[in-house]
């Protein structure tokens, strides 16, 4: 939610060398088993009839038990008992330390925001995956046992801590499963690891085009990376579709239908915020391109201020409509009781909807509005969007749902960790038995994807149909959209000649969020799932925006040159690198999983840049 509930942080295990299956289990991470106990937690109504007094660490017919009591006494002095000292011998005195912070750490969460969280059809997918490594003494799943002590744990006056949560599990034994532990451990260490080895094949093949680019020079034109020659001026107005049902999720949204109904029309609310280039001297008016930003989910028009002020100061009329059905406010009436899902299904068709009416209703008042009035070439608009919003960039950009590629990729979501899929696979009970609607809107020029979530809801067929310019960027921490899963692989079904990966290497699946304070909120984000220096990956998304839609919604092909892996280098910043590349093939990414070295895996005719379209 605000795609944030499905975030969390991952540490994967590097250490090498023969270990028993305990030994093994205990070395994960720095964090040790009970790091790994502590990030399972946050991811979760028995009726609590008591509490566990012993934790069992069982792996096939292995077990050894530690008292509560026991973790008690250590988390509060250091004391342990001969049990804890078994696991103690294999961490070093940092580890072990990281442990007893670990116990008694506190995650802030809204008891009531956790609880419709869990109740949600993602909330209860997440407790499957847990409740089979955390369970109760019966063997049983512990999907009801966690719900029930994490929002037991989370109203108690202490809070939600590993310790608490263990004197509210209501089963007098808690079961962790290390096998289980085991295979998710290794599911995520082969993920991170494959998505590493595909970053060095991006960077990889940026320095290979690098080396033909023809270079870059301003020569007169404005610097993509800092403002503009305008100034840019805002507007806001409200947009109801009566054509389609109401999202009643916001005092704002309420307001505005209630006026709608005295005036006998009932509809989707959609605000929308407008940035204009004004020009600081005397000019005559003339239409400008037009961007649109597309939110992601649970976001607001306020996430991406700071990239419509910069694409104003460089000419384009920006637009920014706010999702009423997967917005900021749906969030807060999820947490409040008023709905019961993160977003509804029909989103997937809405939000592209949206946006197509939106253009629609400003073309047809634009002529008699006085600020408006012969400002906006709505013949020739962009899209942007991050995530959720990606994909809403994607759609309009000709991407077609891909009803066969849901259906096989939802079957076993318990077996997946791309935390997307369990948004995207709401999308194909929307489709069962129904025809699909053409969400492509021909204005639309080219589009622009941060982060989006494509795998399923696409997949090959349906991204290969896109025609316009594309351009994807991820980021390789992104543990909501895993960079490999639903950017990398993907940029290279996109049979548009005119495409382009960015790669942000650290950035995360928020880095190029904003607004007042991108960690506040209804759910705060921890800095660690914001990432360490957003501001980074903001320059990036508005030098690159900037140079791309110059290109191709602007047509000022001067701006051509940068979009290539030299201008990627030269904005590159060491702390989080960035490279662009404008090819890449699925053969380079066939190695992955093997052990072959990142070079050993780009085919020879991969290794020439493609030409600039």
């Amino acid at each position: 939610m605000r795609d944030s509930l499905f975030a969390s942080k991952s540490t994967v295990p590097s250490k090498s060398g023969s270990f028993s299956p305990i030994h093994r289990w205990v070395s994960l991470d720095r964090y040790s088993w009970l790091g790994v106990l502590a990030g399972c937690l946050v991811t979760s109504m028995a009726i609590p009839g008591q509490a566990a007094e012993k934790v069992y660490v069982t792996y096939g017919i292995l077990e050894r038990s530690v008292t509560v009591a026991a973790l008690e006494a250590y988390a509060r002095d250091g004391t342990m008992d001969e049990n804890i000292a078994v696991y103690a011998q294999y961490g070093d005195p940092t580890d072990l330390e990281q442990i007893r912070n670990v116990l008694k750490s506190r995650a802030d969460l809204s008891p009531i925001a956790l609880a419709q969280f869990l109740y949600s059809p993602q909330g209860e997918e997440l407790l499957k995956r847990v409740g089979e490594v955390i369970q109760p003494d019966s063997r049983d799943s512990g999907q009801q046992f966690i719900r029930a002590a994490v929002l037991l744990a989370a109203t108690d006056s202490e809070g939600l801590t590993v310790l608490n949560f263990l004197r509210k599990f209501p089963s007098k034994g808690l079961r962790v499963n290390i096998k289980q532990g085991l295979e998710i451990a290794a599911t995520l260490e082969k993920l991170v690891n494959q998505t590493k080895r595909a970053t060095a094949i991006v960077a990889q093949q940026a320095e290979i085009e690098r080396q033909t680019d023809e270079g870059f020079s301003l020569g007169g034109l404005d610097d993509p990376r800092l403002p503009g020659p305008f100034l840019p001026k805002k507007l806001s107005f409200t947009l109801v579709d009566a054509s389609r049902p109401g999202t009643i999720n916001s005092s704002e949204s309420s307001s505005a239908q209630n006026s709608a109904v005295q005036a006998g029309a009932i509809g989707r609310v959609i605000p929308v915020d407008v940035y204009l280039p004004e020009s600081v001297l005397p000019a005559p008016v003339k239409p400008v391109p037009v961007l649109v930003i597309s939110h992601g989910l649970g976001s607001d028009r306020n996430t991406f201020t700071y990239l419509a002020r910069h694409l104003a100061s460089h000419g384009f009329a920006v637009l920014i409509p706010e999702h009423p059905g997967s917005n900021s406010k749906q969030l807060e009436a999820l947490i409040r009781g008023i709905v019961s899902e993160v977003a509804e299904p029909t989103e997937f068709v809405d939000r592209p909807l949206d946006i197509t009416y939106m253009l629609n209703e400003i073309g047809r008042h634009t002529s008699g509005d006085v600020v408006l009035k012969d400002r906006l070439d709505l013949q020739n608009v962009g899209v942007i969007g991050q995530s959720l919003g990606g994909y809403t960039a994607l759609a309009l950009g000709g991407a077609a749902i891909n009803l066969k590629q849901l259906q096989a990729e939802c079957r076993d979501l318990k077996n997946t960790f791309n935390l997307s899929l369990l948004l995207q696979c709401r999308a194909e009970s929307l489709f069962v038995g129904e025809v699909q609607p053409t969400l492509q809107d021909n204005r639309v020029k080219a589009v622009m994807a941060m982060n989006p979530i494509t795998s399923a809801v696409f997949g090959t067929e349906g991204l290969s149909q896109i025609q316009v310019p594309t351009m994807l960027v991820s980021s390789n921490a992104d543990t909501v959209a895993p960079a490999l899963l639903e950017q990398i692989k993907p940029f290279t079904w996109l049979t548009t000649p005119r495409k382009y990966l960015a790669m942000i290497d650290g950035g995360t699946h928020f880095s190029v969020l904003s607004g007042a304070n991108p960690g506040a909120g209804v759910v705060a984000l921890p800095q660690e799932v914001v990432g360490a220096n957003p501001a980074i990956a903001h320059r990036y998304a508005s030098a690159l925006s900037v140079a791309f839609f110059k290109t191709y919604v602007g047509n000022q092909p001067a701006y051509r040159p940068f979009l290539s892996a030299t201008y990627s280098r030269y904005l590159s910043e060491p702390f989080m690198p960035l490279s662009l590349v404008r090819s890449l093939v699925a053969e380079q990414l066939v190695g992955e999983g093997t052990g072959r070295s990142p070079v050993s895996t780009i085919p020879q005719s991969a290794k020439t840049a493609a030409p600039l379209p």
